[in-house]
């Protein structure tokens, strides 16, 4: 057994979480799945992680997220962090383990829940060992215009790698309108293993706007799922944007069950130094006339990798049904490596699917033109660049929050010495 799994047995677990748990340790980590192959977690089996613990950090880390704002620091819920004064009537927002229980009553399970594949080890350990996070609930027809903040941050604990397991859930009712923003921080430097699961329920006609920053510490690890079922004319809008972490894993998982459904997940994937993304889609259209838009852009730098996987399947029945996906990417070093999957799989007639996936370098023509006017080869790459990762961002529907990714953007750039 790997020293990573082993050390799961320090992990608090009831008599029916300890029988699941040894599953997955039977089981192991995947070593030869077709998910895993541009991931290796060799290096990783080999650490140990102790249990986080609930630890103070500085509130100004957090001065420019506002109100309503929910912080879990090292997985742990921080009431004085926090604000959930004024919340509308109609939404419930909750903390897991105030409820003292697995999963909010009022937020019935769904059978998908249970069915992670066996190759997806962490979002099995999640429902395991998840004691923690965010319940969210909004009733039929509130429409709720200020955003929602879920704030993950990582600090440093007392020298110790450690691990927590975050599982929010989310439900809106027929007709809600919520905007949810997920920014993952750090507070100093750690090289903990964060391990997230977000369940969403959309119910008929409801809409779920959902932006996610994931600026993690430059040696965290973090592994995030997210499954969402969206029923008739539920929409449900996302952008992701992966900035930080050593080594991130991002799973959306999008099951269009209801006539009328859609998304629209767009995303930027930034590997500098010798950090490893990887995103993975799996969007399912299931119903009649359901649409999916997925645009997505990598960049990578120095060292860095990035790993795309963008699966779309169209289920039989599923008539009418309009799909596309674009990765495009920008290799910025020799050294630099870029791994892209497109992958378009159809069981229905009457469709209309388009998938493409593309890695290239700053074109040469666009350079010579921007040096031709005057600027310096630096200044060139950097607008380039720049335009190239914002292109996403246009695409995100609240133009106050596309401001602020663009400013969370900008640091991220620099990194890769393009801005």
């Amino acid at each position: 057994m790997s020293a990573l799994l082993d050390s799961l047995h320090a992990f608090p677990c009831d008599p029916q979480q300890q029988e699941a748990l040894d599953a997955i340790l039977r089981d192991g980590l995947p070593a030869r799945a077709e998910a895993w192959k541009y991931t290796s977690l060799r290096a990783l089996e080999r650490r140990r992680f102790v249990p986080a613990s609930a630890t103070r950090i500085d509130p100004t880390l957090l001065a420019d997220i506002p109100a309503p704002r929910m912080v879990f620091v090292n997985g742990h819920f921080d009431a004085t962090l926090s604000d959930l004064t004024g919340l509308p009537a109609g939404l419930s927002v909750q903390p897991r383990a105030s409820l003292r229980v697995r999963d909010d009553t009022a937020i019935a399970a769904r059978p998908e829940d249970d069915q992670t594949p066996v190759w997806e080890p962490f979002a099995r350990l999640n429902a395991v060992l998840a004691h923690e996070g965010a319940l969210i609930r909004l009733e039929a027809g509130v429409q709720v215009a200020t955003p929602l903040h879920l704030v993950c941050v990582g600090a440093a604990q007392d020298g110790a790698e450690a691990a927590w397991h975050l599982r929010h859930r989310i439900e809106l009712q027929p007709g809600a309108q919520l905007t949810l923003v997920e920014h993952e921080r750090a507070a100093g430097a750690h090289a903990h293993l964060g391990n997230s699961v977000l369940l969403a329920d959309l119910a008929q006609d409801a809409r779920l706007v959902h932006l996610r920053v994931q600026h993690a510490a430059t040696q965290a690890t973090l592994f995030a799922h997210t499954t969402a079922t969206l029923a008739d004319r539920a929409a449900y809008t996302r952008t992701d944007l992966e900035l930080g972490a050593a080594l991130s894993r991002n799973l959306l998982t999008v099951r269009l069950a209801g006539e009328e459904a859609s998304l629209d997940a767009h995303g930027v994937l930034l590997a500098d130094g010798r950090r490893h993304v990887d995103t993975r889609l799996g969007i399912e259209h299931i119903a009649r006339n359901t649409r999916s838009q997925l645009v997505w852009r990598g960049l990578a730098g120095q060292r860095g990798r990035a790993v795309f996987h963008g699966g779309i399947l169209i289920h039989a029945g599923a008539d009418g049904s309009a799909a596309e996906l674009a990765n495009k990417n920008l290799l910025l070093s020799p050294d630099a490596e870029i791994d892209t999957q497109p992958v378009l799989e159809i069981h229905a007639d009457e469709v209309k699917a388009a998938h493409g996936a593309a890695v290239g370098q700053l074109d040469p023509q666009a350079l010579f033109y921007l040096r031709s006017r005057g600027l310096p080869q630096a200044q060139a790459r950097t607008l380039l660049t720049a335009a190239f990762a914002r292109d996403v961002l246009r695409l995100f529907p609240d133009e106050a929050l596309r401001t602020q990714a663009e400013q969370a953007l900008e640091p991220a750039l620099a990194r890769l010495g393009t801005a």
